[in-house]
C-alpha cells in the first residue's frame, strides 16, 4: 500500500539526512576496519531500514517498488556497504518468503527480518553456478519429514552475519533444468551448515560474503518455501526482478554523489591560473555523467511504476540494471580522471567509489546476463507479430 505524500517525503528526508550525517562521514572507518560499526547497524534498525519492502502485518513499512527506489536512490549516495548491510532484508533475503512462503513460514521469519533482529541471506551462486542459475547442483534429498542438502554455495552476501538463508537446491535430480529446483528456508546453526572465511574483495568493504556449506544438513520439510518442490528458480527470478531494479536505483544514487564529489572538487581545484570546472573537455565529462544519471533515474522510475501497476517488467528491470550499472561504472572513472593524481589517493575517496562500483556490473545477473535476457525478449516478440 502506497504512504501518502507527505509520509513518504518525510521518509525521504529522514533517509537523506542519515546518509548525510550518518553514513559518508564514517566511509573512511569503514574503508579501513572492513566492518560497519555496530552503533550505525542500530540506527538502521531503529530507522525501519531493514523492513522497508517486508509487510505492514509482519512490521515492515511495505513500500511500494516506486517507493523503495526513491529510498533506494538516497541510500545509494554512500559507500554501497552500508546499503548491503540490510539490502538482503529487504530483497532477496526475504522477499522469496514474502512472496512465495506459506502462512506459517511469513509468520516465523518476516517479523524478525522486518525488525533486522534476523539478517537473512540468498544463497544461490555456487562454484560452478554463477549467471547460469538453473544448473544448481546443491541437492536437497527427501527424507522422511526431512529434507538433507548437500553442496557448496559461494560468495554468499552477508552470510556471515545470516540467521537465515534462502537456499536454491535441486530436489529432483532427474531435471536437469530449473524445474527441478527448489528453495528452502534455513536457519543459521543448523547442523550441517558451515561457514567459509570471508573474502576480501577488490572494493565494498564493510559487506561481508563467503562461502556457505551444507554436509548432510538435515532440515524439516516444512523448510521448504511455498510447501511445493520445482518451484525455487521461479521464487529467484521473481525476487531477481524486484531486486535488479534496486540495485539499479542504488547505482543511480551513487552516480548522483559521485558527480556531486567532482564537481566539488573541480570548482575548487585550480590549474593554469583557473578552477577545473571552467575546462570544456571536464565540462564535458559533468555533461555526460548527468545525463547517464538522469536516464538511469528516469528508466528505474518508469520500470518501478509499472510492476507497481501489475506489468511484466523482467524486459525493463534488465535495461535499467544494465544501462544504471554500466553508467556508475563509467562515471566513477571519470571522478578518478578529472581528480588527475588525487584520484589515486586514497583520502580523496574517488578511487574508492571507483572500486565499489565496478561489483554493479557483475551481480544481480551481469551486464551479459541482462543482454541476453532483453535480447530474447525481443526476439520472441517479434516471432508472435510472424
Amino acid at each position: 500500500m502506497a504512504l501518502d505524500k507527505d509520509t513518504l517525503d518525510q521518509l525521504i528526508s529522514t533517509i537523506r539526512r542519515f546518509v548525510d550525517e550518518r553514513l559518508i562521514p564514517a566511509e573512511p572507518e569503514v574503508s579501513e576496519t572492513d566492518a560497519i560499526p555496530e552503533r550505525i547497524v542500530a540506527e538502521m534498525r531503529e530507522l525501519g531500514l531493514f523492513g522497508l519492502t517486508a509487510p505492514e502485518d509482519f512490521g515492515g513499512l511495505g513500500l511500494t517498488m516506486e517507493e523503495e527506489v526513491l529510498a533506494v536512490f538516497e541510500l545509494g549516495r554512500a559507500a554501497p556497504a552500508f546499503r548491503s548491510m540490510f539490502a538482503t532484508n529487504v530483497g532477496i533475503g526475504m522477499q522469496g518468503i514474502a512472496i512465495d512462503g506459506t502462512p506459517e513460514q511469513k509468520a516465523k521469519y518476516l517479523p524478525g527480518l522486518a525488525s533486522g533482529e534476523i539478517i537473512g541471506s540468498f544463497a544461490l551462486t555456487e562454484p560452478d553456478v554463477g549467471s547460469d542459475a538453473g544448473s544448481v547442483k546443491t541437492t536437497a534429498r527427501r527424507d522422511g519429514d526431512h529434507y538433507i542438502l548437500n553442496g557448496t554455495k559461494r560468495f554468499i552476501t552477508n552470510a556471515p552475519h545470516a540467521g537465515l538463508f534462502t537456499v536454491m537446491a535441486r530436489t529432483d535430480p532427474a531435471q536437469k533444468g530449473a524445474s527441478g529446483v527448489s528453495a528452502f528456508a534455513v536457519e543459521r546453526g543448523t547442523p550441517g551448515l558451515s561457514l567459509g572465511k570471508p573474502e576480501k574483495k577488490m572494493g565494498q568493504q564493510g559487506a561481508h560474503v563467503c562461502d556457505v556449506i551444507f554436509d548432510n544438513c538435515r532440515v524439516p520439510a516444512s523448510a521448504l518455501i511455498g510447501g511445493v518442490e520445482g518451484q525455487g528458480f521461479k521464487t529467484a527470478m521473481k525476487v531477481l526482478d524486484k531486486g535488479r531494479l534496486h540495485i539499479a536505483a542504488a547505482c543511480v544514487g551513487l552516480s548522483e554523489r559521485i558527480i556531486d564529489d567532482m564537481l566539488a572538487y573541480a570548482v575548487q581545484r585550480t590549474q593554469f591560473g583557473k578552477p577545473l570546472a571552467e575546462f570544456q573537455l571536464l565540462q564535458a565529462m559533468f555533461a555526460d555523467s548527468k545525463a547517464e544519471a538522469y536516464a538511469a533515474r528516469c528508466m528505474v522510475l518508469d520500470a518501478a511504476r509499472k510492476r507497481d501497476a501489475g506489468e511484466n517488467v523482467s524486459v525493463e528491470a534488465s535495461c535499467a540494471k544494465m544501462f544504471a550499472s554500466e553508467a556508475v561504472g563509467r562515471i566513477a572513472d571519470r571522478n578518478v580522471q578529472i581528480h588527475g593524481g588525487n584520484g589515486y589517493i586514497r583520502e580523496y575517496r574517488a578511487e574508492q567509489l571507483f572500486r565499489d562500483a565496478r561489483l554493479f556490473r557483475i551481480y544481480e545477473g551481469t551486464t551479459q546476463i541482462q543482454q541476453i535476457v532483453i535480447a530474447k525478449a525481443l526476439v520472441a516478440e517479434a516471432k508472435s507479430k510472424l
